[in-house]
């Protein structure tokens, strides 16, 4: 029996995908692996049985991805689970801010109920004439699994959409409309844009991605949409922007300190995937890759290590290393299984960074002695026995 714990409440009908050869446990000790949502894990030691963890969403700051991958902890995130969600918001956004919407109904509640109710709202709503969207210009930096819904919806509204995405995989470019203008550099989509929505992860190489000279190339009045996280936006020059008018509104969906003292923002409380179709989407994605990676090896969307997908064994046995990025590891673990005359029946070898995974279905089984001596090869992190198949 393998035993998954969850940090956070997870959606029953992810939890109701698990095989009948695995079970929900409180202890973490007991546990293969770890589902997750908004828990900070940056603190927390994980038990050595703890195998991989996998984020219920899209988004993994809370979780310390490189001090896992030394421990060889694999790390997974759902990507695109919670695409749509996230793109119904971003069009509701896009709409209210455009037409004044949310400050409209606020200056509404603030009549005397006394007055003339419906007069007053007649003569005061001219002060609240927004704009239609279609026609209008949106720079979607970004074009990952939201990023092409929002770029592709909005295009369908009649907008013109221009895209920026200087990692944009082909997988990416096929999900695209063809009516998606492609920008060559953040700089022109600012200066092409109306409106502007973010759908980049935040690294630590991009905080304050849009800062002082993004907003002063955009232009006049534009109207920023951040679902992807504050830090982002380098909210300090956000605010000097709305106080001055050079930026119409803000929408952020992530509330700090900063955001909630802002003129002309809007700020949710992290709504993006807050709806019962993502949450169930996001949990039954994630037990699917922590079952895929426990019973077959197989990594499939992971942020820390590389995927590596081999489906199900059908050899005698499959082993599974971990390890660091460096020359000669394969030549030596292959050498070991040479001296023990072992065939390998099937290979991966995938590289991410600093670190690595290697995937072998053997002809027959490895001893303990194979095994010690596997592991004591420099730079290995974890080796695991996979799966066994009597029958082959």
């Amino acid at each position: 029996m393998r035993y998954l714990n969850c940090l956070n409440p997870i959606s029953k009908r992810g939890t109701d995908s698990l095989s009948e050869s695995y079970a929900l446990t409180e202890e973490l000790d007991r546990a293969d692996g770890v589902l997750v949502r908004s828990k900070d894990m940056k603190e927390l030691v994980l038990p050595k049985r703890v195998l991989a963890v996998a984020r219920a969403g899209a988004g993994v700051n809370n979780i310390p991805l490189e001090r896992y991958a030394e421990e060889g902890v694999v790390v997974f995130n759902t990507p695109g689970a919670n695409a749509n969600s996230v793109k119904e918001l971003v069009l509701c956004a896009l709409v209210m801010a455009s037409r004044n919407v949310l400050s409209a109904a606020n200056w509404l509640r603030t009549l005397s109920p006394e007055e003339e109710i419906q007069k007053a709202a007649e003569q005061g709503k001219k002060k609240f004439v927004g704009s239609e969207i279609r026609g209008k210009s949106l720079g979607v930096i970004g074009l990952g699994a939201i990023g092409a819904e929002v770029a592709n919806a909005a295009s369908s509204l009649g907008m013109i959409v221009y895209g920026y995405d200087p990692y944009l995989s082909v997988n990416g470019a096929w999900r695209l409309s063809r009516e998606i203008r492609h920008a060559s550099s953040l700089a022109e989509l600012c200066e092409k844009s109306d409106f502007i929505s973010l759908h980049v992860p935040l690294t630590e190489k991009n905080p304050g991605l849009i800062g002082e000279k993004e907003i002063r190339s955009m232009k006049d009045g534009v109207i920023l949409l951040n679902f992807s996280r504050d830090k982002l936006v380098d909210e300090r020059a956000m605010d000097r922007a709305l106080g001055e008018g050079k930026v119409r509104c803000y929408f952020s969906d992530f509330a700090n300190p900063v955001s909630m003292g802002m003129e002309h923002a809007v700020i949710t409380p992290h709504l993006g995937a807050s709806t019962e179709e993502a949450e169930e989407n996001c949990a039954v994605m994630a037990v699917k890759e922590l079952m895929d990676y426990i019973d077959n090896g197989n990594i499939r969307n992971s942020v820390n290590y590389p995927d590596c997908d081999m489906g199900i064994c059908q050899s005698r046995e499959r082993i599974a290393l971990l390890h660091k990025n460096i020359p000669n590891m394969l030549g030596q673990i292959t050498a070991v299984l040479a001296r023990r005359e072992i065939n390998i029946e099937n290979m991966l070898n995938r590289g991410r960074g600093g670190f690595a995974y290697t995937l072998l279905d053997l002809g027959k089984p490895v001893e303990e002695s194979d095994v010690r001596e596997l592991e004591a090869i420099e730079g290995i992190i974890r080796f695991r026995l996979v799966s066994e198949n009597k029958g082959a």
